[in-house]
């Protein structure tokens, strides 16, 4: 079913983001897999490509256009080539801008936002704890006022572009008698003293994200590094993650939707028993399930997107777009695996990265257990 949702200029961002990819990213995904990290001149072609200010205002170096469908464009292309891309531009793009455009202070602004936009400097935010997983309301990492700065003691793990950043925002509890309402949002650059990077994570998937632990010992912080008001944090995480959820739905989407084409492509040349695997009417009903499944599945989450343009869009339905996307996501690409036979299993064949690569899609953001538990509550149970 053809899509509505976009219009020419976004298609013609689309073209250009495809040549963007086609020059900078297909020619070296896999020297970067070895090496497990992106290149710092990557995101620099990308910020003088600007792809990552869309949520940038162009005063500070970005574009800005206030049109999530231009978000979608640049995730849903990214996600065709590699699932590690769009989950570190992401991060860096599309969830850190939005805390210091609609939080941030003039200076902060000025200070943090142009190399964001540039690729100069590569952001993070810092949530998930060792001990938390998605329980952002029970944090252990503590700040601590000391005259006009804070002390900032604790640690971070599964933190996206964790290894490379340079800027990382950092939730910490500053009034532990508040509980959820005691968390406070720091902006924390790796050049401080008590910044430490602990092991880059070898991960299942995706290992040009250089996922890694975060520490923070004695970190003083000065209070100007205060993004938003002091323990607001957590209500600004909850108004943020949507985006975030949302985010993961639609390169989580099309990622799948990449991997079966081409699984579909390979059902009709591979042949077994003299004829086209895909032409046995098991492998033909559970590909008409696949795509059927891909398309409804577009089409809740490209209201979504649009309902997130006009301003319109709640977290119960970021929660359902999020749970119901990636559990499509990771259901398509076992079936590819399947499909494959032994060759899916296989690190040469791009469906078995795929595969490995999607997996957590189902547990960042928030796990899908707490995507439903938000639904549940929502329904009044």
């Amino acid at each position: 079913m053809r899509r509505r949702m976009f219009e020419t200029e976004h298609e013609d961002f689309r073209d250009s983001v495809a040549e963007f990819v086609k020059r900078h990213i297909t020619p070296h995904v896999e020297q970067w897999a070895e090496d497990k990290s992106l290149p710092r001149e990557l995101w620099r072609a990308a910020g003088e490509q600007g792809l990552l200010g869309l949520e940038i205002p162009e005063e500070f170096g970005g574009g800005y256009p206030q049109d999530y469908r231009f978000n979608a464009v640049l995730f849903e292309e990214l996600s065709k080539v590699n699932f590690a891309l769009p989950s570190c531009i992401g991060i860096h793009a599309d969830i850190v801008p939005p805390y210091l455009v609609k939080l941030g202070t003039r200076e902060q602004q000025e200070r943090w936002l142009p190399g964001i936009a540039d690729g100069s400097t590569i952001a993070a935010i810092a949530m998930t704890e060792p001990s938390g997983g998605s329980d952002l309301a029970n944090l252990r990492t503590t700040a601590v006022r000391d005259g006009d700065d804070w002390i900032l003691n604790g640690s971070k793990t599964f933190i996206t572009n964790g290894y490379s950043a340079d800027f990382v925002i950092v939730a910490a509890r500053t009034s532990p008698e508040k509980k959820a309402r005691g968390i406070t949002l720091f902006g924390v650059e790796a050049t401080m003293d008590g910044f430490h990077r602990g092991r880059k994570l070898d991960k299942v998937g995706q290992p040009e994200s250089d996922t890694a632990e975060l520490f923070f010992d004695t970190l003083r912080v000065p209070s100007e590094n205060i993004i938003g008001e002091v323990d607001t944090g957590f209500i600004q995480m909850m108004v943020n993650l949507p985006q975030e959820r949302l985010c993961a739905a639609v390169y989580g989407l099309s990622h799948a939707r990449q991997v079966l084409e081409e699984t579909l492509e390979y059902t009709k040349e591979r042949r077994a028993f003299g004829q086209p695997i895909g032409s046995f009417q098991h492998n033909k009903f559970l590909l008409a399930e696949l795509v059927t499944k891909a398309e409804v599945t577009q089409s809740f989450v490209d209201d979504a997107v649009m309902a997130h343009t006009a301003g319109e869009l709640s977290a119960v339905d970021a929660a359902k777009a999020k749970y119901w996307a990636s559990d499509v996501q990771n259901e398509i690409l076992d079936h590819c695996v399947q499909l494959y036979g032994g060759y899916g299993y296989m690190n040469e064949y791009r469906v078995a990265r795929a595969w490995k690569d999607a997996r957590v899609n189902r547990i960042w953001a928030g796990s899908n257990e707490i995507m439903k538990e938000l639904i549940g509550r929502d329904l009044g149970l």
